[in-house]
């Protein structure tokens, strides 16, 4: 005897139609729930600066505090690669001067005709321009420097920036009055114990690891050269860009005096096209967890809402502005 075949009735299709529904329901919710994190790139600098171990802490946080996003610190020579890989979304967040930024996202000097759509999360600490040596070079002032060997700082720094536009401010050609190195500030240090280098430009918070190893080298004695007789020729030229500042001689042991130098602000930033929520949430924890990335580097305690609108040469990302708008910062 054969069977005879039907179509289900409407009730028996409005039960398989919602199985269907609860499986592919489901589906999806696995799928959601394996979906890989967010992954971050963080460039910074070397590894004997500021920006790397503060960089891997801020990496720390994200990873911690932010559901589903995961992000690691890069090491790279700094501000002016930094800017390129942004350029290239090679990287998402960045760790920047601010004078390598205004040029970057202006399309000048080292980025003439390519400017890079970059966006500032905030500006962080304050970098102070050192030019270090040790006694027996002969270099007490800038002019000093004339027929010296002297690094002016990894090549894609902003140390090299900075070091070359100081030079020129105080007379000095970088090409030709000086015997030029381009160093980091770690290759930098070792150059100077081996008497390689009489003297080296360095651009970075308050203490850089590396100098403090020259500062505290039996045998040595470190000298830092004051920089301030630069700024007015600076300040004609890129504004307030650079300002005055002053490295404390308790900051580096053996060093006679304070020295005077010139001073350029931090960012952190990223490329417009980053995700707005992300970028609300990252400058949230920045200065939600302030203390904890103090505890990195003592250079984050510095990191300050007061006059922020006015600190970065280059336009907020609106996640940012987001964030300062509900904190009442004034400008935004």
């Amino acid at each position: 005897m054969g069977y005879i075949r039907s179509r289900p009735s409407g009730i028996v299709r409005a039960v398989l139609v919602c199985g269907l529904a609860v499986v592919a329901a489901s589906s999806w919710a696995a799928v959601a729930l394996s979906a890989p994190p967010v992954r971050l790139s963080i460039v910074t600098g070397g590894t004997g600066g500021v920006y790397f171990p503060m960089g891997g802490g801020l990496a720390q946080l994200i990873s911690k505090y932010l559901p589903d996003t995961q992000a690691t610190a890069e090491v790279t020579s700094a501000s002016v690669d930094n800017m390129r890989l942004i350029g290239a979304k090679r990287a998402d967040i960045a760790f920047t001067l601010a004078d390598t930024a205004y040029d970057a996202f202006t399309g000048q000097a080292t980025f003439q005709g390519a400017p890079i759509p970059i966006r500032t999360l905030t500006p962080l600490y304050n970098n102070f321009n050192h030019l270090v040596t040790i006694e027996g070079t002969g270099v007490a002032t800038v002019a000093d420097l004339r027929g010296k060997r002297v690094s002016v700082g990894s090549p894609g720094s902003g140390t090299e920036v900075t070091a070359v536009r100081i030079l020129r401010a105080a007379g000095l050609d970088p090409d030709r009055d000086i015997r030029k190195e381009r160093l980091g500030v770690q290759e930098s240090v070792d150059a100077i114990k081996d008497r390689k280098i009489d003297a080296f430009f360095w651009s970075g918070g308050l203490p850089t690891s590396a100098v403090l190893d020259l500062a505290t080298t039996p045998g040595l004695r470190i000298r830092l050269v004051p920089l301030d007789t630069t700024i007015a020729e600076l300040q004609k030229t890129y504004g307030n860009l650079y300002f005055k500042a002053v490295i404390l001689k308790e900051i580096y042991p053996g060093a006679a005096a304070n020295a005077a130098t010139v001073g350029v602000a931090n960012l952190l930033v990223v490329h417009q096209d980053f995700n707005g929520d992300l970028a609300y949430q990252i400058t949230k924890l920045i200065y939600e967890r302030r203390s904890e990335l103090a505890q990195v580097h003592k250079e984050a305690a510095n990191i300050t809402l007061t006059g922020v609108v006015g600190r970065s040469p280059v336009p907020f990302h609106p996640g940012a502005i987001r964030y300062f708008k509900e904190k009442g910062v004034q400008g935004f």
